[in-house]
């Protein structure tokens, strides 16, 4: 039993400090570590496996949509990025610049990609000149950098690693289309197989993504109450068309400028993963993207048999899981404690008592409920199991995002409710940026998203009081 306690004593309780509950369990669980950059880090194996699972089943995901992969360069010449003026002022604090190359300075400054809308516009000028080019649905996989003053694993550091789709069209009504089609594939991936429910809806302009007509959104309430913008999908309309003088010629043989959009995804989803469905003793990972889905522990696995049964079990699984056997020479109450650290969704025990009774026990890290399944009966309890873990995680976040969203009519009550509790508030918005410069300013909180699905709490602004226009979700967020 002390072995079981000592790998997780080192971990602080959430309810005492939350940032520092969540920075133990990224390095207990060894999904990342610092390095001499300051503000860069190291996805270690375990956390970089999470990433993989990400991107190959949001990948599949976009390629339904029609969505195809290109890789352009991570320079970016200041002249091009200047091309956009609302772009390039919404970026400029987080760029970093290339001055030199080799021993020669460069005579124009190339910035490191921030994100890629410029190049992207750069390309597409050469590349569409008909409708008959029309539309591209591209996406690119890669790292991007942004010179951010503070920083906290997965979810904010200097270079992170994304993806961004940049789609060229022939009309708005298309751009559009596909602008809330990527964001309803977010919503849908988040919630199907990282098990967070989401909230999806507009950014006010006050957020709005620099450059974009319009930005839209899904958020998800974390364990202590903050949102996390998960996902983005933006329209840019025209704009950067002509910035960039991206024309085609139309059936109508006439030359129009082409309607674009942009959205995005990072590693910040295994931040999100982390501090919706973690706990005190470490990670709880959803299924479809646990890279070890199955922990067989041997006990006594030095006695004959019990090792090779425990391998025999792990062969008749991988076919259907993410399997592996714990074989280290640890002793069986420490390998209990690290897989559930490290979130693995099931731990199969066998031991010299268990095969001679035909049997084995399983323990689901979610709940830690033990059950006694035949050895004849594995191969149809562990993907059972895991879709029920699955969709209960999902249900079990869903009700606590639930019971933590509240509704405000005045700013008293709203003003109250941020100073007690925690989670999202929703209230009537009169539209004046004004009255979201004053709630950042009073309580530190923003606009999070003004939902696809509106209702009406009451007909005057939370904050003013004059006639509202829109129901907002707001909270803290990081």
């Amino acid at each position: 039993m002390a072995d079981n306690k000592k790998m997780v004593e080192d971990i602080t309780s959430m309810d005492v400090d939350f940032a520092q509950w969540y920075t133990d369990v990224v390095r207990k669980a060894e999904l990342i570590d610092y390095t001499s950059v300051k503000g860069c880090m190291v996805i270690k194996p375990a956390g970089y496996a999470i990433w993989e699972l990400i991107q190959r089943q949001l990948d599949d995901r976009f390629k339904e949509t029609g969505v195809e992969n290109v890789y352009l360069p991570m320079f970016i010449p200041e002249s091009l990025l200047e091309k956009e003026k609302d772009h390039v002022e919404g970026f400029a604090p987080e760029v970093a610049w290339v001055t030199q190359g080799g021993l020669e300075p460069l005579q124009e400054k190339l910035c490191v990609r921030p994100t890629s809308e410029t190049l992207f516009c750069d390309f597409y000028k050469n590349d569409i000149q008909s409708y008959r080019d029309l539309p591209k649905v591209y996406n690119q996989w890669c790292s991007v950098v942004r010179w951010e003053k503070e920083t906290r694993p997965f979810l904010r550091s200097r270079e992170f690693l994304w993806q961004e789709g940049h789609t060229a069209h022939a009309t708005a009504e298309d751009a559009e289309a596909r602008t809330i089609q990527m964001l309803n594939v977010y919503a849908a991936f988040c919630e199907e197989v990282l098990a967070i429910p989401v909230l999806k809806g507009q950014k006010t302009e006050k957020e709005k993504f620099a450059g974009a007509e319009a930005t839209y959104t899904i958020e998800a309430l974390m364990h202590d109450g903050k949102a996390l913008q998960s996902g983005t999908s933006h329209n840019f309309g025209d704009g950067f068309a002509k910035a960039f003088g991206i024309q085609f010629t139309d059936k109508d043989n006439t030359l129009k400028y082409v309607h674009q959009t942009s959205w995005g995804v990072t590693t910040r989803l295994i931040g999100a993963i982390i501090m919706v469905h973690g706990d005190n003793d470490g990670l709880v990972l959803p299924p479809r993207v646990a890279p070890i889905q199955v922990c067989i522990v041997p006990i006594q696995q030095k006695k004959e048999g019990v090792l090779d049964k425990a391998y025999e079990l792990r062969d008749r699984l991988k076919g259907i899981a993410r399997v592996k056997v714990d074989d280290t020479d640890k002793t069986p109450g420490y390998k209990f404690a690290e897989a559930e650290m490290r979130g693995y969704p099931i731990r199969v025990e066998i031991g010299p008592k268990d095969i001679e009774a035909g049997k084995c026990v399983i323990v689901r890290r979610d709940t830690r409920e033990k059950t006694e399944v035949a050895l004849t009966d594995l191969e149809s309890k562990v993907p059972e199991l895991l879709d029920q873990i699955q969709h209960e995680m999902l249900e079990r976040a869903r009700t606590h995002r639930d019971e933590h969203t509240y509704v405000a009519k005045d700013y008293e009550e709203f003003k109250k409710i941020f100073s007690e509790k925690s989670g999202f508030v929703k209230a009537m918005w009169c539209g004046d940026r004004a009255c979201e410069d004053k709630i950042k300013e009073d309580l530190s909180v923003t606009s999070r998203c003004m939902p696809f699905d509106q209702e009406t709490l009451s007909d005057v602004c939370v904050c003013c009081g004059k006639p509202a226009k829109k129901m907002v979700y707001w909270g803290r967020a990081y």
